[in-house]
């Protein structure tokens, strides 16, 4: 992926070396210059992006890759496509998940010391906060496009190769770099090369700096037979109710592994089993009803993180994927959010979350609301407008509590774990369907 602002001076040379079998995604970005047009005759795909900035074009050309592995970098001349290969093979080869090309000068004006100095300072606020080792924000850089996918990234200015790198690390990808040459750039930069440009940068990456990553919460029975999923029985017997639970709850685990979170919590009624994945901190439920445990859980979550905002989600929605829930808690999506709430198609919800989490807030919220009934959802919303938060909602989404429930999430989500198993119950067709 090539973002692309009045480059035809450069596109040539840049296009020409593109390594042989790859495809070069030029996107325009308001080019006036006659780039678009150029890129095209020398076969590259042309993606036009109207809306202007930097994240802008290097999203729209993720969106439209196709291929398992992408890569970025600029298209000025000042980096050489024909050593994408140095940063894509560690990905490649499993040993990386995002390889930054860390720029080497190769004349003595190639990188001006004032855009040297303030990489320089970037890059060691960067070890600090990810422990990855990096000592440059490069913009030459490779990952598989569908992990980048899950980071749900939301900036479309200057603050996007910052973004990803802060999100990647908080979605535990491996972050490595390798050095590659940095040249002159022909004409002068669109962000460095300008005030205007440089104001806007700093801008957009104290933004993206300042935010701190989301704790996760899921709240969850623990899996045993006559426990959970009770209302799939008799179409299911309570070991296939059991196992769906578990198919259930351990895709939704996995799918917010890769959300970027500071923290992730799994508020468990029962005991842990072989099923946990890595990477999560359990917490026992609090006691009372349903309104009281959710209550509790985001307490716990202010406690431990009492800056950065918490989302709850249910184990009943495997069909969720990891970008719906990244990309609002982004940086600069959550501007202005208050809470976040997750619909359900039974009239309750599958999601909420709190831009500020007090666990008297949520009390405030949650307690006193019936769960579990067709007006569960209207009154939660009711209570969070007249604590009078602005209130962002996510996408609708079945919450699993009938076989019907089972046979729509399974077709939504056909290569998880919950369609796996439930189309594994052969001996019983009512619940294969």
């Amino acid at each position: 992926m090539l973002p692309c602002l009045d480059e035809a001076a450069a596109l040539s040379w840049v296009l020409g070396r593109i390594p042989p079998g790859w495809r070069a995604i030029v996107v325009d970005n308001g080019s006036r210059d006659g780039s678009a047009e150029l890129a095209r005759s020398l076969g590259a795909t042309v993606v036009e992006e109207s809306r202007r900035g930097f994240g802008a074009a290097c999203h729209a050309g993720l969106l439209a890759a196709t291929a398992e592995l992408v890569c970025f970098m600029d298209c000025d001349g000042s980096l050489d496509p024909a050593q994408l290969p140095r940063v894509t093979a560690p990905v490649a080869d499993g040993s990386a998940d995002l390889v930054l090309g860390r720029r080497r000068p190769a004349t003595v004006n190639a990188w001006p010391l004032h855009a040297r100095l303030a990489n320089t300072v970037l890059a060691h606020r960067l070890r600090a906060r990810t422990g990855a080792p990096l000592h440059d924000l490069g913009p030459m850089r490779a990952a598989r496009r569908e992990r980048l996918l899950a980071l749900g990234l939301g900036d479309r200015r200057s603050g996007y190769p910052l973004e990803m790198v802060l999100a990647a690390s908080a979605a535990g990808m491996r972050i490595a770099e390798t050095s590659v040459d940095y040249l002159p750039r022909a004409g002068r930069s669109k962000v460095t090369g300008t005030l205007r440009g440089t104001r806007q940068a700093i801008r957009d990456m104290r933004a993206v700096l300042a935010a701190p990553p989301p704790t996760l919460l899921v709240i969850a029975k623990a899996p045993a037979p006559g426990r959970v999923k009770t209302r799939l029985t008799p179409a299911c017997t309570p070991e296939q109710a059991a196992a769906l639970a578990e198919a259930a709850l351990v895709d939704t685990l996995h799918t917010l592994a890769t959300v970027p979170a500071g923290r992730r919590l799994l508020v468990l009624d029962g005991e842990p089993g072989r099923w946990l994945p890595p990477g999560w901190q359990v917490v026992p439920q609090s006691g009372g009803g349903l309104d009281a445990r959710l209550a509790a859980a985001f307490g716990h979550a202010a406690r431990l993180a009492p800056h950065a905002p918490a989302l709850l989600v249910g184990m009943d929605t495997p069909q969720v994927d990891a970008a719906t829930l990244a990309e609002p808690l982004s940086p600069v999506r959550r501007a202005g959010a208050d809470a976040w709430y997750g619909p359900a198609s039974d009239g309750g919800f599958w999601a909420l979350g709190l831009a500020r989490p007090t666990e008297d807030l949520a009390r405030r919220l949650l307690l006193g609301v019936p769960m579990s009934t067709p007006d569960t959802g209207r009154m939660l919303l009711d209570r969070l407008a007249v604590a009078g938060l602005a209130v962002r909602l996510l996408p609708e989404a079945t919450d699993v509590d009938t076989v019907e429930d089972a046979r729509l999430v399974a077709a939504q989500a056909p290569r998880s774990r919950f369609a796996a198993r439930l189309h594994s119950f052969r001996t019983a067709p009512e619940v294969a369907g």
